[in-house]
């Protein structure tokens, strides 16, 4: 239930921040996270430049039910809230009374997120200036080590008619904001404001206005210099925050310096969703090779190790290189190795761990004999009890293969769970002046093939001869996302069977003789 708004007024020589229009604002929510819980009261406390000072609140009702636990903290019950209004039935007043104010809240980025999804929910933009009020104390009173509204209402004796309660906690928020604004060195809480307050230090050969049209969607974002070289690539669900973050001094680091000083053009990628993102970024990476991206850049070094078991033949695990790899035959590919060093100390301590001969497994140069009868001569690791003796006869091949192939099977890459080529339609529901937007990611076993947006392009990208590659980082990026599915996520993705397996085709044509 919607309580009256109140108002009164206050000396205009009195306002804080400056005399520009406020609005100090507390949500109680029924959890933590702002994608998934809910919004249960809103309370505002507006002050304009006048000095008129104007409070409201609101319980909402979250469509969710609210755990015993914030029942208890907020004293906000499931019976408190079944009558009450939704927030798309309140959006249009609350984000009329915050419209054009200094969003000012205590950790106001949680009070931000909650609000941005709500409004994001109903198609209404909401970008407000913001303040908070727990970087404000820290930054104004250091000698102290606890700033949550608790200690700030214990030590500046600030009265709390509902603690807990939206507009209980907003009034806090204003009692708190007209004491530091009498009290404090003007010099020092200008400071302090001023460093909440300034926009994103832009990069000097940055046009700014380029900033306005990044959008609040999904996509890959990329830098470049003035010469053109990319600098960067990066990916976001909202690539708008991410872009604006390199530029933040709260995340100022010696690459973000650098990335900073050399930048000079920016452009991006929307995408349906985060796995086009994902994709896009990791395809973009190793294109384009950027100064600043390591993770994701081409590495001729990736190496994983070749075995097909056997009864009795004692043929060494191959170390081949990644471009090597067969898709079609992971079954028999196991782990995934940066370097041939990483991958010798990756065998050597699964040696140790399991009492394999290292002998058989390639560690060791062998002595004469056979690939199915080894010499009988013990392995410097038997010498050192490690090994159980199938290079001396003490252990039979089978048995140590049969150990082995355990030993390796938390290594073994996984298979492709579909058969031939495989679509993933990825949507994005339209936002306040947008077109809904929908990608196909396709593939045929780990193999990324593409991304369409149309049934013309899916046919051009069918007809046309794709060649299979395999990637570590695809491999890494879909085999999270089929856990994930697999697992109950919500990742809002349908999976389309295409047909045949026109890579693989491509791929037999390509090995034979001309």
């Amino acid at each position: 239930m919607k309580k009256s708004a109140r108002s009164s007024s206050i000396g205009s020589a009195a306002l804080p921040f400056g005399g520009q229009p406020l609005a100090f604002v507390d949500l109680e929510t029924s959890g933590a996270t702002a994608h998934h819980d809910r919004i249960t009261e809103v309370g505002i406390v507006t002050v304009d430049p006048d000095g008129h000072v104007e409070e409201w609140s609101s319980l909402v009702n979250p469509g969710q039910r609210i755990p015993p636990f914030i029942e208890s903290l907020t004293g906000i019950s499931n019976a408190m809230v079944a009558d009450a209004r939704a927030f798309e039935d309140i959006a249009d007043e609350v984000h009329r009374r915050l419209e054009g104010r200094l969003f000012i809240a205590h950790n106001v980025r949680f009070d931000y997120g909650f609000l941005k999804n709500e409004f994001g929910r109903v198609g209404l933009n909401f970008r407000p200036k913001m303040l908070c009020t727990a970087k404000l104390s820290r930054a104004i009173f250091p000698e102290h080590r606890k700033h949550n509204l608790d200690s700030l209402i214990e030590r500046h004796s600030l009265t709390c008619t509902a603690r807990h309660r939206a507009l209980g906690d907003a009034q806090v928020l204003w009692q708190f904001a007209q004491i530091i604004q009498r009290d404090c060195d003007a010099v020092v809480l200008a400071t302090a404001v001023g460093e909440q307050l300034k926009t994103p230090s832009l990069p000097p050969r940055l046009d700014p206005a380029v900033l306005d049209g990044i959008p609040d969607t999904p996509g890959v974002y990329l830098f470049y210099d003035e010469r053109n070289v990319p600098l960067y690539v990066g990916k976001s669900i909202n690539l708008r925050t991410r872009v604006l973050s390199h530029f933040s001094g709260d995340h100022s680091s010696g690459k973000e310096m650098r990335i900073s000083l050399q930048l000079a053009r920016l452009e991006w990628i929307e995408t349906a969703g985060e796995l086009g993102a994902l994709l896009h970024e990791a395809r973009l990476v190793k294109e384009l090779l950027p100064v600043h991206n390591r993770m994701l850049r081409r590495s001729n070094d990736l190496c994983a190790y070749r075995w097909t078991p056997g009864a009795v033949t004692c043929q060494a695990p191959e170390l081949v290189r990644a471009a090597d790899i067969d898709p079609w035959q992971l079954g028999q590919t196991f782990g995934m190795f940066r370097s041939k060093k990483k991958a010798v100390e990756a065998l050597q301590a699964l040696a140790d761990e399991n009492g394999l001969c290292t002998r058989l497994l390639g560690l060791e140069k062998s002595g004469a004999g056979s690939a199915s009868l080894p010499a009988l001569r013990p392995c410097f690791a038997h010498q050192l009890k490690k090994c159980l003796g199938a290079c001396c006869g003490k252990e039979s091949v089978a048995a140590h293969n049969m150990r082995l192939l355990a030993a390796f099977g938390r290594l073994r890459m996984k298979s492709w769970p579909y058969k031939g080529l495989t679509g993933f339609r990825e949507t994005r529901a339209a936002g306040p002046g947008e077109e809904p937007l929908s990608e196909m990611h396709l593939f045929d076993q780990w193999c990324y093939l593409g991304t369409v947006r149309s049934d013309e392009e899916l046919h051009e990208r069918l007809a046309s001869r794709m060649e299979p590659v395999f990637d570590l980082d695809i491999y890494k990026i879909m085999t999270r996302f089929l856990e994930g599915k697999r697992n109950g996520g919500e990742n809002g993705i349908d999976i389309v069977r295409l047909g045949r397996s026109t890579a693989r085709q491509l791929a037999l044509e390509l090995e034979e003789p001309a």
